[in-house]
């Protein structure tokens, strides 16, 4: 029989139709009688069992070193300066001469007044007679009361001319020694900014030299008022208590991070707030009998605030950002599903966070496959090595995992 070309046309649709539908019946044969559909897989996370550890907490703040005690030079009598008699950058002792002043003119000043004070004390004998014949004549009436009264104003004025012939030589002598210009502390001399020949004049402003006391030093370290307040606050809450004898202790690291070997000991905080910067100033006194602190350098100081007994240490990677920028973490509860936790942190320590609030002691926290979940999720628990490797699952509600110190 023979087709037109309308019904091989409708013979191709039904043949390709038909073929269709084996292909389909052979796919469905093929998925029931060989392996079955695998069930959607449990998502696998790391967990770390949240505890309470003993932690030291300690504030890093910058400072400046200051000298221990700063004397400058400054010469008190006019004069020439003669000699230098100190090496510019040397250490100096109390008491050591540094510069010297001609000391002529005060040397002769000196011996003038020590002549006019011999003069005064060899003509006061004879004063003080004659006012005691005068004294024994008035009572014969053998002098006038006039002549007795200007004999005994005479006696009263010789004696005071050797008091201020005395205090002359005085001042004459301690200006004669201060043309001997010595240390008035011990410590390490700077330049000098006069030479010998240069004029000075007393109570210059311009200092001769300068010395400087380093050791021990001061380290002067700003501290914001806020964080003070928070510090007190915390400590009569008794949520930090005072680490004992080492509170005061106050560790140095220098400008390139380096940690200095000796410790500082906090002498005392400011009485008042800068009202510039909000501050106030911590003084910290640092030993350094090598020299290797120097006036005005840049260190970070490691103050102690005091001890959490019961602070909540977890790894910073299970701990992220919601779109609002709140931290939050997933742990998984005694169900084996996951609950989220919006936490507050105090701060970093180390590669972990201290938590405020949010975990308990006990929480499951996830610390790995954090993407792959999300509350609600049933999960199951792998266990964490002691070199965080994961290890055997525990199950998708099983205990908590072993080992997993994450605050430690």
């Amino acid at each position: 029989m023979r087709l037109d070309g309308r019904d091989w046309e409708r013979r191709k649709g039904i043949l390709a139709f038909v073929a269709l539908a084996g292909v389909l019946l052979l796919g469905g044969c093929e998925s029931t009688h060989g392996r079955p559909v695998a069930p959607p897989r449990v998502p696998e996370v790391a967990t770390v069992t949240v505890g309470t550890h003993r932690v030291v907490l300690t504030t890093e703040l910058p400072g400046r070193t200051s000298a221990y005690r700063i004397a400058e030079i400054r010469p008190q009598v006019n004069g020439l300066i003669q000699k230098r008699l100190f090496a510019e950058g040397a250490e100096v002792t109390a008491g050591q001469a540094l510069y010297q002043i001609d000391p002529a003119p005060f040397q002769a000043a000196l011996e003038s007044a020590m002549a006019s004070l011999g003069k005064a004390e060899a003509n006061l004998p004879a004063v003080r007679s004659r006012a005691e014949r005068y004294r024994e004549a008035l009572a014969d009436n053998a002098v006038s009361r006039q002549d007795y009264d200007d004999a005994a104003a005479a006696l009263e004025q010789a004696g005071a001319d050797v008091q201020l012939w005395k205090a002359t030589v005085e001042t004459a002598r301690i200006n004669l020694g201060y043309t001997r210009i010595t240390a008035p502390i011990s410590g390490r001399i700077g330049r000098s900014n006069v030479t010998e020949g240069a004029l000075v004049t007393a109570h210059q402003p311009m200092t001769l030299a300068t010395i400087q006391q380093m050791d021990p030093v001061y380290v002067d370290v700003p501290q914001a008022a806020t964080e003070l307040l928070r510090l007190k606050r915390r400590l009569q809450d008794r949520r930090l208590r005072r680490n004992g004898t080492k509170q005061d202790h106050v560790k140095i690291l220098l400008e390139d991070g380096t940690p200095y070997p000796s410790e500082g000991t906090l002498q005392f905080r400011d009485v008042s707030v800068d009202p510039a910067t909000g501050s106030v100033t911590l003084r910290v006194i640092v030993p350094n009998p090598d020299g290797v602190l120097l006036q005005g350098m840049y260190v970070r100081a490691v103050v102690t605030e005091g001890v959490n007994e019961q602070a909540i240490l977890v790894p910073q990677q299970g701990v992220v950002r919601d779109p609002k920028g709140n931290p939050v973490a997933l742990v998984v509860d005694d169900a084996g599903k996951v609950e989220q936790r919006i936490l507050g942190l105090d701060r970093a320590i180390d590669d972990k966070w201290l938590v405020a609030s949010g975990l308990s002691p006990g929480d499951r926290l996830i610390v790995e496959g954090l993407q792959n979940v999300r509350p609600g999720d049933s999960v199951k628990v792998v266990r964490l090595d002691s070199d965080g490797e994961r290890g055997a699952a525990t199950g998708d509600a099983g205990p908590p995992a072993a080992g997993s110190n994450g605050g430690r």
